[in-house]
């Protein structure tokens, strides 16, 4: 009996200590939600900022045990208040590493997998996860393949590329080269990537078609110029702006304007409206197209163009710039908007100026439709 008793009341002491402490694992827990909160509630122009100072740095102080939780902080936050969090994440693991403490590899490898964290927050983690042990990059890389993370996604990009070019130096083995080109191809988001994998692909005699894989109209209807001397005409609502009628003529810059058929061959999609409706200066040109979607679906409208432009889909303008010949590039301009489903229209317009240097005479663009990702969305009757 006595035994019994004595065993029932440490029983009871450790029930109140583990209590205690499941409490004070929940307070800490509660404690970093509400600092990462505050960090979040920081603005660029000082607003918050004396709070998110005083939450940084009770937040740095935090255990190496609760390093993901830290990192799910940046869920949600942008660029100004993820990089505050990252430098306390960064801040813990230091001094986690200078009392040669462990990071909790497991815990942060089940946060890098769950693909709905932030990519900051992920990268983060996968820079923590093989600072502590190498080997892990080996095992990791692969999967990223199809990440939504693109600094991710680049690594595993890379691996793959490296992986086709040892391949190919086999002369047995071209057929396995081609066929790791075009998986890294198809993973690939960033342009100097997917360069490089349709290059090696078209020396192996492989089709490569660019304009699919990045998602570029290439047929367009064509109207124009109309005027834009002294720049007047990028706020003019000229008729394509109220209506398409494929079948109107309107007065134009010279005389009466009609629609025309366009079709661009270039790789990249650039619609050459020097070429294709004549080189003007002070002119205003517009293409509009058709896309065909199954459902309805958010898209990215993306554009790369050296004039002032203006993009509407279904009417909606997404994205106005009234920018002349300060570079270019793909996807230059990133318009989001909603495809319903069945018929969508597409209408660009692009503004040139006056100028008479060489360099100021380009009057073009290219415009892809795709996901956030930048994975092309192709019209159905492609």
């Amino acid at each position: 009996m006595r035994m019994y008793s004595r065993i029932g009341r440490w029983a009871a002491v450790l029930l109140v200590v583990s209590a205690a402490g499941e409490r004070g694992l929940c307070q800490a827990a509660e404690n970093i939600d509400q600092l990462t909160k505050t960090i979040r509630a920081v603005e660029p122009k000082g607003v918050g900022h004396r709070e998110a100072i005083a939450a940084w740095s009770e937040l740095a102080k935090a255990d190496v045990a609760d390093l993901p939780q830290v990192l799910t902080g940046m869920d949600g936050a942008d660029d100004l208040a993820a990089n505050w969090i990252r430098a306390a994440a960064e801040t813990i693991a230091q001094r986690a590493a200078g009392q040669k403490e462990s990071l909790p590899l497991d815990q942060l490898e089940k946060f890098l997998a769950d693909t709905k964290h932030s990519p900051r927050g992920r990268q983060a983690a996968f820079e923590m996860i093989v600072a502590e042990q190498p080997a892990a990059r080996e095992r990791l890389v692969p999967t990223f393949l199809n990440d939504p993370s693109m600094e991710l996604r680049r690594l595993a990009v890379a691996e793959a590329l490296d992986k086709a070019a040892a391949l190919v130096k086999d002369e047995a083995r071209q057929a396995d080269a081609a066929e790791a080109y075009r998986t890294a191809l198809t993973a690939a988001r960033d342009t100097d990537q997917i360069d490089a994998a349709a290059d090696e692909l078209k020396k192996l005699n492989q089709p490569v078609d660019l304009p699919s894989h990045f998602g570029f109209v290439m047929r367009w209807h064509l109207i124009g110029p109309f005027d834009n001397r002294e720049k007047k005409g990028f706020d003019v609502a000229y008729p394509p702006e109220k209506e398409i009628d494929l079948q109107a003529t309107y007065p134009g810059l010279n005389g009466d304007v009609k629609w025309f058929e366009h079709t661009t061959d270039d790789a990249y999609g650039t619609v050459d409206l020097n070429k294709a409706i004549g080189k003007h200066m002070g002119a205003i040109g517009y293409a509009y197209a058709e896309f065909d979607s199954p459902t309805a679906r958010d898209v990215d409208i993306r554009l790369g163009c050296i004039n002032g432009n203006k993009v509407w889909l279904n009417g909606e303008l997404l994205t106005a710039n009234h920018v002349y010949h300060a570079g270019t590039a793909i996807d230059q301009y990133v318009g989001q908007g909603r495809l319903k489903a069945g018929r969508n229209q597409i209408l660009v317009k692009v503004a040139q100026n006056e100028q008479t240097e060489d360099w100021a005479q380009r009057w073009q663009f290219q415009l892809r439709v795709c996901d956030h990702l930048g994975t092309a969305i192709l019209s159905a009757d492609r």
